[in-house]
């Protein structure tokens, strides 16, 4: 098969002829129709996070038609399409695991980091770990369920009871999010990087009430914020935009350094929280209501061969909404 591989953090992938994979008793393999393309993708690259296996085949959002179920998996079936998340695994038996907190299990594997991924021809998956995928959705309007919206969808749950919610980076996330919000009536405020008056434009299209750039403040004080770009200096902002009990949500996998700020911009009950990776449950709430509404989701497709392009088109802001690789 075809795979784009990660040789050494900070240096392109290079594609590469590799053994279709076989699975386990536990998995399942797929024929990649799909793979997202993600901003924890970028950081797995990058090098701000400092444990994948390598060499290795990033890319966590996949969606693939089940070609070979492994003996012990039961609720699967050779042909099926399914979809593949972030969380590739988890111990089972840990305090974390026993209290359905999976995503924090220390013993934790994760898919396009730990396990080989989406950015090839085929890829395995541990079946447990693994979603049907609403019908109503293509492979290409899919894949970016799989991480925006379902770790955004995380996110998005400590502010749900939020009648005016910040939203800070406008990305594949933020645009799914925008259109749960706007279902359940709340108010949207879109923070964008200064100088992206296309991303503040299409913020606007999706129904934000308000869109400026991140170092303006929003006309109202906001009763919860979410942030998604991976700038720290965006925490204080957000405390200060939000009124006294007002929630600031860090979302992102890796963020630059928060810098110190006054007491007085945290005090009255404002807090700030972070979510880490996703649960299973995470998926069974969100995919059947994005299917609901119906999220749509703006995609911009890739070959296979041009993952280093999509990664350098996501890292330079050059589009809205998501890029997917087409395998």
């Amino acid at each position: 098969m075809r795979a784009m591989v990660l040789q050494r953090q900070n240096e392109p992938l290079v594609l590469q002829e590799l053994p279709v994979p076989s699975p386990s008793p536990e998995q399942v393999l797929l024929r990649v129709t799909a793979c997202g393309v993600c901003r924890t993708d970028l950081h797995v690259v990058d090098g701000d996070l400092l444990e994948p296996k390598l060499p290795l085949v990033p890319g966590h959002q996949i969606v693939g038609e089940i070609e070979a179920v492994g003996a012990a998996v039961k609720d699967f079936h050779p042909g099926q399409r399914v979809g593949v998340p972030w969380l590739g695994g988890s111990c089972g038996h840990c305090d974390y695991c026993s209290r359905d907190q999976e995503n924090l299990c220390d013993l934790a594997r994760y898919t396009g980091y730990q396990i080989d991924g989406g950015f090839a021809e085929y890829a395995v998956a541990d079946a447990a770990y693994c979603f049907p995928l609403p019908d109503s959705y293509s492979d290409l309007q899919a894949a970016p369920l799989l991480c925006a919206g379902l770790i955004g969808y995380r996110a998005y749950r400590l502010v749900e009871h939020c009648h005016s919610i910040g939203l800070y980076g406008f990305g594949a996330a933020a645009h799914i999010l925008i259109q749960v919000a706007r279902y359940r009536n709340q108010a949207v405020y879109a923070f964008t990087r200064d100088e992206d008056t296309q991303a503040r434009s299409f913020a606007r299209e999706l129904g934000a009430t308000w869109a400026g750039g991140s170092s303006e403040s929003a006309p109202v004080a906001l009763d919860g914020a979410i942030i998604f770009a991976p700038a720290g200096e965006l925490v204080p902002q957000a405390l200060r935009a939000v009124r006294k009990g007002g929630r600031v949500v860090c979302a992102g996998i890796h963020m630059s350094d928060i810098p110190s700020f006054p007491y007085d911009i945290l005090w009255g009950e404002r807090e700030i929280c972070s979510v880490a990776n996703l649960t299973r449950r995470d998926g069974e709430e969100f995919l059947p209501l994005a299917a609901q509404i119906p999220v749509h989701t703006t995609v911009h497709p890739y070959p296979l061969e041009k993952a280093n392009q999509a990664l350098d088109d996501l890292r330079h802001g050059r589009f809205n909404g998501a890029a997917v690789l087409l395998p």
